[in-house]
């Protein structure tokens, strides 16, 4: 029953806490400098790994969808799976996955070193609403940064399907291109488009929650640093399902 009691108290101070974060948004003072400090962080600090992540991927998609096709003499339509795949599922989950294990970590590392220390404390002692000088700018940064590093790891995985489309497997280029023009409807667009704003979301809600709650010292922090990426892994993948139902729903498919 304690248990119980306990996971509840710690859900109900997480929501209260997000809710504040998204809230402060609206509301003065804004934090110019510190939003941009953290879309520096998480969006150019994440990008070179976010790149070399989404090019090797779309590397090996098209490689193994290509080999496959072969058999079955369908290699015209390597570049209509690849493009939906990485479009709808795999550029945002896997930009995700990599947000969360760069950015995602750094914020529950360096929120709980300043727990820790004290310095949430001193923000409050001098009138400083911490939530609104602390987390808002993280959620902030994550929900504008996340959405367009995937939008260039979508773009660097489909160069590489091409590249092994047209010059490993030599597949014409304009067809391959053409297949990817083919793909862009409403559902596989917006399917790419919702899933970075709440994958943004629950990254950086997660990370600031857990920094925020450290305690025990070193071994706290590496605690809170680990739960904040196994949690916000957990719910990527959750929320990706849902939400890849719920737009199959809206469009007629029924699945």
């Amino acid at each position: 029953m304690t248990a119980v009691r306990s996971t509840l108290y710690e859900l109900q101070e997480f929501y209260l806490l997000t809710a504040k974060g998204i809230w402060n948004i609206f509301r003065r003072p804004f934090y110019s400098r510190d939003l941009i400090e953290q879309m520096d962080y998480t969006g150019a600090g994440s990008l070179l790994i976010t790149l070399m992540v989404a090019l090797f991927i779309g590397m090996a998609l098209s490689l193994q969808i290509a080999a496959e096709f072969a058999i079955l003499g369908l290699q015209m339509y390597t570049g209509r799976v690849v493009g939906i795949s990485i479009i709808s599922e795999i550029g945002p989950v896997v930009s995700a996955l990599v947000f969360a294990g760069r950015a995602g970590s750094g914020m529950a590392s360096e929120l709980g070193t300043m727990a820790l220390r004290h310095q949430v404390d001193t923000l409050r002692v001098f009138g400083i609403d911490p939530v609104k000088k602390l987390i808002t700018p993280r959620i902030l940064g994550s929900i504008l940064m996340l959405p367009a590093l995937t939008i260039i790891a979508d773009a660097t995985a489909l160069a590489g399907g091409w590249y092994i489309s047209t010059f490993v497997n030599n597949q014409s280029n304009m067809i391959y291109w053409d297949s990817i023009r083919v793909i862009m409807e409403a559902q596989y667009i917006i399917s790419g488009s919702v899933k970075p704003f709440i994958f943004g979301l629950i990254i950086a809600a997660i990370s600031c929650y857990t920094g925020f709650s450290t305690h025990g010292g070193a071994v706290g922090l590496k605690s809170s640093t680990t739960r904040a990426f196994v949690i916000s892994t957990i719910l990527i993948i959750i929320s990706d399902f849902a939400v890849t139902k719920t737009i199959l729903f809206l469009f007629g498919y029924s699945v």
